[in-house]
């Protein structure tokens, strides 16, 4: 009767289902291997036919095809098809598209980077490369990219690159080409060789979009590598980046959601960021009128999704970049009070990116925090979002955004947080918090409640680096030791303590016990029995701690000895051999008849060395796994700033000096905890890269044209069948201004125009110039473009600058010119008297102020029967600024000049001059004296080399069509700009 009733019934029922389920299962079972049986036998049947067909041989293309289909199909069942390999690879070997394409499909799912058939391989690759058929181009660069290892890259990466720049190639095989690089590049840095630089950064010019895109993204990868050998790309991503936005170049295919090739607009901007800013005004100007027009078109009231998140996309891509910069504030200006709206968005994206972008702007900006710290219990409100990787943001700018005012609030904010913290942030907030508490400490008891108080509530989530270094901190601070030793010895004596406390506990009672034995409840018995209550609930390797901490108390404290004797003998029979053999030394140290051995080993330990601090090392770890690299670290401003930090601060010190409230720390605001080498991640070879722009790599004759401008103002640098590059220039004190005109003499359009400017590492401090215009990346058959440039001679230089002129027209051509930029443009002549004239030389005396040589015409003037002559010679004297003195010299013969070198730093400097020729024997003594010693060599050897060459023939014929009075409007218009 028990069983009758409902509940009964339900019993039975519940039952019969359990068995009625297990049953269905058992059948379901059954089928499923039933089902697997069959498919083996079908699979076992099908490979065995195929295995047959190709053993036979003789079978059509068509047929391998089919084949190696079915195998396919059957390797992605999961079954193994190994004697198929060979026979897809053979197939690659194939001319029939369609057969290519199944061998290459094949090759890609069945080897690996690795396999001993992919060698079998290389050959075909490489024919298929330089097949005149872009389809198989394409097939080739497909395998390549998705199965090319060292090996192969290091083979083939030739005939991509070939690919890549060859100007038969269509854009579809180009595209490929350069991702294709790109994924060789990031498996072997080293196939990317440096001459290549300046053809790929030309095909970010390329017409077609899709091919900027693609090599935009290969210069990125290979910039963040080499800034230097693709600093030329900084200017071709802002032309490119304001003929998208200002100049609407761009094809109605490219508009997504009305917002102008957003993709390639990120890449350009992120670009940019990778490179210091430009300190030419023109690309200055090009970038900022990009942001600007982009800050614009953010104030449109948008309703579609899709372009909201296009038009979000590029406005914090170019937040990111006016933040990089820092220069622009009105555009700095703009972006804070966005940002404030941004954080307090309803769209998740939106709140993370603006979170991102204010935590970039406290690292970066050299502004105060006061914008940010507007917006402080927002912040603080973020860490509640629902988005756990909002919260991250929010943590990090928290981080950021911390100084000497706002410290304690932060920290308090964040401990209160922890409490209740998403165990995936925990650690990292733990890390954040000891950093800042000790980076912003002002006082003792602040430093130590909080480090105690943060290993006592966040537990097992405080990495070993945080109680280690809250122990080095104490133990190179006498002032915190004593309060230190009082509060972690509260803290021992709860009943609830944390094992991270108890080892903190276990070293600092151990090295500053006795300094607080006398005060009451700090006892050496309770002390001893604080720390052993912990004992048998601790790991190994604390209660190891515990008895180095015992045997230095048999040192301090003898009243105990008997205790702690005990302790010893009671571990000297553990079944831990570390424990046991501890405790076994511990106890024949504390039975020695003589305590002279025992107080040397529990000598006072020493200050910790000067090291870099672990945890900053720990936290920016953190972020360094990422795909691009980053232009910014997060630890605001001061980490950002001080170099110590960036390298990860080996030098750090361990020594803090704690003041009154808002003092700073001695040391500086990044403090100790300076650990971060971001340029050191990983060993890096040195290289050496030519500079193409400089002057060891000059062109052939550019002689000509500079010997020519040395003494004229204007006319023509340099001549060939393709390009003529004429200047003209104007000259007043310390300014010049010097424009260059491209004439394109090929039958058809130059592309990519582009042009580097170049001087010695020793002089520019002393020579410096500003781009005022960059000429058109493209010029028309027969047309002209032009260069505007501004020179400043801020002190004595004696090296001309430079200029790299490369472009497209059919292959790439480059040229290497030698500005004529001297010294002696810099003069202006001057009119003295007989009297004053010999007064100042007398004044100005010999060396080292005066320079002297007497030479005569070199051989290869003497061989063109060239001559010495009066006119020639006052030519030259002219052409090289001098005022001419008349009657000075009692030689008439003689020539005798004076002028006055302009500099901005180094101020108006007197030259004088006496030039002695003898005609008969053709030779001449030149002697310059000036106020300042470093002139005379550098007038003395420009005058020579001019004066050595002998009479020829300086008129030029081949004058720019614009007139001389255009430069001066020119000039007039930058100069008051």
């Amino acid at each position: 009767m028990a069983s009758s009733g409902p509940a009964g019934f339900l019993g039975r029922s519940s039952s019969s289902n359990a068995n009625m389920r297990g049953l269905v299962q058992f059948i379901a079972d059954l089928r499923n291997a039933r089902a697997r049986e069959l498919e083996e036998k079908r699979i076992n049947k099908e490979l065995a036919n195929i295995r047959q067909k190709f053993k036979d041989g003789n079978l059509s293309g068509y047929h391998k095809k089919k084949y190696v289909c079915k195998l396919l199909y059957i390797y992605i069942l999961g079954w193994n098809v190994d004697f198929g390999h060979l026979e897809a690879v053979n197939l690659i070997s194939a001319t029939k598209y369609s057969e290519k394409q199944i061998g290459y499909l094949a090759m890609t799912l069945f080897l690996h980077e690795q396999h001993e058939l992919l060698h079998l391989v290389v050959n075909s690759i490489r024919k298929d490369l330089m097949d005149h058929n872009e389809l198989f181009n394409c097939l080739a660069l497909h395998a390549i990219a998705n199965v090319g290892g060292r090996e192969m890259g290091e083979a083939l990466s030739g005939e991509v690159h070939r690919l890549l720049i060859s100007p038969t190639s269509k854009s579809f095989v180009k595209k490929k080409a350069a991702l294709t690089l790109l994924r060789l590049y990031r498996k072997n840095p080293g196939i990317v060789q440096p001459q290549w630089a300046e053809r790929i950064i030309h095909l970010m010019d390329d017409p077609d979009f899709g091919v900027a895109l693609s090599v935009t993204s290969l210069v990125m990868a290979l910039a963040q590598d080499d800034l230097e050998q693709y600093k030329g790309a900084y200017a071709k991503a802002a032309a490119r980046l304001k003929r998208i936005l200002i100049d609407g170049e761009y094809a109605s295919d490219y508009l997504y959601y009305k917002v102008p090739c957003p993709w390639i607009q990120i890449k350009l901007l992120r670009l940019l960021q990778y490179f210091p800013p430009s300190e030419d005004s023109h690309v200055r100007e090009m970038i900022r009128q990009s942001l600007q027009r982009i800050l614009d078109l953010a104030l449109e009231t948008n309703k579609n999704v899709q372009q909201n998140n296009a038009q979000n996309a590029v406005l914090f891509e170019a937040i990111n970049l006016i933040i990089h910069l820092d220069t622009e504030h009105a555009l700095m200006k703009q972006i804070s009070q966005r940002l404030g709206r941004f954080i307090q968005s309803r769209e998740t994206n939106v709140r993370y990116l603006g979170l991102e972008a204010m935590t970039h702007l406290a690292a970066r900006s050299d502004t105060t925090l006061g914008p940010i710290k507007q917006h402080q219990e927002v912040i603080l409100g973020s860490l509640k979002d629902r988005d756990i990787s909002v919260r991250r943001k929010g943590l990090d700018l928290l981080y950021s955004m911390c100084d000497h005012t706002n410290a304690r609030p932060i920290v308090g904010e964040l401990l209160h947080y922890l409490q209740n913290a998403d165990f995936a942030i925990r650690e990292e907030m733990v890390l954040k918090i000891a950093i800042l508490t000790e980076k912003y400490a002002t006082d003792v008891q602040w430093y130590v409640d909080i480090s105690l108080r943060l290993i006592a509530m966040a537990g097992d989530h405080v990495s070993d680096e945080v109680w280690q270094r809250v122990i080095q901190i104490i133990t190179n601070n006498e002032e915190l030791q004593v309060y230190a030793a009082q509060n972690i010895l509260q803290y021992c004596k709860q009943d609830h303590c944390h094992e991270t406390l108890v080892k903190i506990g276990a070293y600092i009672l151990g090295e500053f016990g006795h300094l607080i034995a006398e005060e009451k409840g700090c006892s050496p018995i309770e002390q001893f029995i604080a720390l052993q209550s912990k004992l048998p609930a601790c790991t190994p390797g604390t209660r190891g701690m515990i008895l180095s901490c015992f045997v230095k108390y048999v040192n301090l404290f003898p009243e105990i000895k008997p205790q702690l004797v005990n302790v010893f003998n009671v571990y000297s029979h553990t079944l831990d051999p570390e424990l046991q053999q501890r405790a076994c030394e511990y106890l024949t140290l504390a039975s020695m008849p003589t305590d002279d051995l025992l107080r040397t080993v529990c000598d006072e330990m020493p200050p910790f060395p000067e090291r870099e601090s672990a945890l900053l090392s720990r936290l920016h770890r953190k972020h360094a796994n990422t795909s691009d690299k980053r232009t910014w670290i997060v630890g605001g401003k001061d980490a950002n700033s001080d170099a110590a930090e960036l390298t990860l601060a080996k030098n750090g010190s361990l020594r803090r000096t704690f003041t009154n409230a808002g003092a700073k720390p001695n040391g500086g605001a990044a403090g100790d905890l300076l650990g971060l080498d971001m340029n050191n991640i990983g060993p890096a070879e040195a290289k050496s890269i030519p500079n193409l722009a400089s002057a060891a790599h000059l062109s052939p004759n550019w002689e000509k044209g500079f010997n020519r401008l040395l003494l004229k103002p204007d006319g023509v640098l340099y001549e060939d069948g393709q390009l003529q590059v004429g200047v003209r220039s104007e000259y007043r004190g310390q300014m010049a201004c010097l424009i260059l005109y491209f004439t394109n003499k090929t039958p058809a359009l130059v592309g990519s125009f582009t042009t580097t400017l170049d001087l010695n590492a020793s002089e520019k401090s002393n020579l410096t110039w500003d781009v005022k215009g960059l000429p058109d990346t493209t010029i028309a058959q027969g047309a002209q473009a032009q260069q505007v440039i501004m020179f400043e001679a801020k002190k004595v230089f004696e090296k001309s600058p430079t200029i790299r002129i490369s472009y497209l027209a059919g292959a790439l051509q480059a040229l290497t010119l030698k500005l004529p930029v001297t010294l002696h443009k810099f003069m202006d002549p001057a009119e003295l008297t007989a009297e004053d004239f010999f007064k100042r030389w007398k004044q100005i005396g010999g060396a080292p102020r005066e320079a002297q040589r007497v030479f005569g015409l070199t051989a290869a003037a003497k061989d063109q029967q060239r001559e010495l002559t009066d006119g020639f010679i006052r030519d030259v004297i002219k052409g090289f600024r001098w005022g001419v003195l008349n009657n000075v010299d009692p030689n008439t013969k003689n020539f005798v000049g004076a002028s006055v070198v302009h500099t901005s730093e180094g101020g108006k400097i007197g030259c004088l001059l006496r030039l002695e020729p003898n005609y008969g024997t053709q030779m001449i003594r030149l002697t310059i004296r000036a106020t300042d010693d470093s002139v005379p060599p550098v007038i003395l050897k420009l005058m020579v080399e001019r004066l050595a060459q002998g009479m020829s023939t300086l008129q030029d014929r081949h004058a720019p069509p614009p007139t001389v009075s255009e430069i001066s409007d020119s000039f007039k218009n930058i100069m008051v700009r």
